[in-house]
């Protein structure tokens, strides 16, 4: 009979690509991961995984079993959904990752009320950009994700997650206190074509949004200065050294010297949990949503 934690830590390898990378989704060391698959090894009597440079690769075997280690653990947690809706009792444990600023302006009060309506439900986060965030979710080392995308640049949900909607955000473009622009109601982005930008790092969908709007609107794009948190981006700002734009969930206490501005363009970020299809049924995965749903629905950006 094959050990389900083993199939469990071999699924794991296929999905990371390492031991190492395995043994952090799983939260344990790199020997247990290694001892956990010379036992499978044993147990099914052939090698699974082999030298490949410094790393190692699945073998033709380990492929063919970690391809049925996938489904087996998908129908092992499609039956522990069935069992807790059976039960339906919002127990246990469930994982949550969010975005920063969602990190910030959504998960206090939604951890509040989970942690009052469902004393016994164990809610873990972390905090993780979208790709990230959806990259958990598709390897279940996350139950649910808050991620995000654009009114002008749609994020497509991969099979096999399901999605909800918690908020629309806001945007407006920060600039400094004594900026010429600083004084109006709104501004347009084709005012800012001359200016230097702050913006989110390369390969991030936000810096990738970024130049798109710039650019659709005719402005080829000058970036001085990148910078992964609002806050950091904001300083920047304040010290005279660029425009940003800037979300207005989780915004929090800013700087002194800055000007935050709405756009006649509208821009807005639509913010949604995301789940795995197979996980639906969870209770758990429904209360967290809810929690969420409510506390976006207050917030009202």
């Amino acid at each position: 009979m094959l050990n389900l934690e083993r199939l469990r830590t071999l699924d794991a390898v296929a999905r990371h690509g390492s031991v190492s990378g395995a043994a952090d989704g799983l939260h344990v060391t790199t020997s247990a991961v290694s001892q956990q698959l010379s036992k499978l090894e044993r147990e099914i009597g052939q090698q699974l995984l082999a030298k490949n440079g410094r790393g190692v690769r699945l073998t033709d075997a380990g492929l063919l079993l970690a391809e049925h280690a996938a489904r087996i653990l998908s129908q092992v947690e499609l039956a522990q959904a069935d069992i807790e809706a059976q039960r339906g009792q919002v127990v246990g444990e469930v994982r949550i990752a969010a975005f920063p600023t969602a990190a910030r302006g959504l998960l206090p009060g939604a951890l509040g009320a989970l942690r009052s309506a469902h004393p016994e439900l164990r809610v873990r986060t972390t905090e993780l950009e979208p790709e990230q965030g959806i990259r958990e979710v598709l390897r279940g080392d996350a139950d649910l994700a808050i991620v995000l995308d654009w009114s002008n640049k749609r994020a497509p949900v991969p099979g096999g997650l399901e999605r909800a909607h918690l908020l629309d955000d806001a945007a407006d473009v920060a600039m400094p206190a004594d900026h010429p622009l600083a004084a109006r109601e709104e501004v347009d982005l084709v005012d800012f074509g001359d200016e230097e930008w702050v913006s989110w790092p390369e390969g991030e969908f936000c810096h990738d949004w970024l130049m798109f709007t710039l650019r659709s609107q005719g402005i080829e794009p000058r970036i001085a200065h990148l910078a992964a948190e609002h806050h950091t981006q904001l300083a920047l700002v304040a010290a005279g050294f660029g425009v940003c734009v800037t979300p207005r969930l989780g915004r929090g206490p800013t700087p002194d010297g800055i000007a935050f501005t709405p756009v006649r363009q509208r821009m807005r970020r639509h913010i949604y949990a995301t789940w795995r299809t197979d996980a639906d049924r969870r209770p758990s995965i429904r209360a967290a949503v809810e929690a969420l749903q409510g506390v976006g629905e207050a917030v009202g950006i």
